[in-house]
């Protein structure tokens, strides 16, 4: 158990925004799809998700901006992934959660 006294503000506000940021269905539906260590580029993403290549990369853009994902340049490609493995663990939890 975490002990209050160790969570500052400055942490608190940091993972609030990082939670305001998952908050969004096709950001949830991106984690999703980045699950288990996987690094896809923006257009894998756009094509998985059927959505404009603009709005995918402007939700990419977001999750990256408060410390979701990360990025990787290979050559032409830009790979995104979690910056964080156990952060999977929100997106399982919400599907449990919003299961019959």
């Amino acid at each position: 158990m975490v002990d209050i006294k160790e969570l500052d503000s400055g942490r608190l506000e940091i993972a609030a925004n990082m939670l305001k940021a998952i908050a969004h269905p096709m950001r949830i539906a991106i984690l999703k799809h980045l699950e288990g260590g996987k690094k896809l580029t923006v257009t894998e993403i756009h094509k998985l998700l059927d959505i404009e290549q603009s709005t995918t990369s402007h939700h990419l853009g977001i999750l990256k901006d408060k410390g979701v994902l990360c990025s990787k340049r290979d050559g032409k490609n830009t790979f995104y992934f979690l910056k964080y493995d156990i952060l999977s663990q929100i997106v399982d939890c919400l599907s449990k959660c919003t299961c019959d």
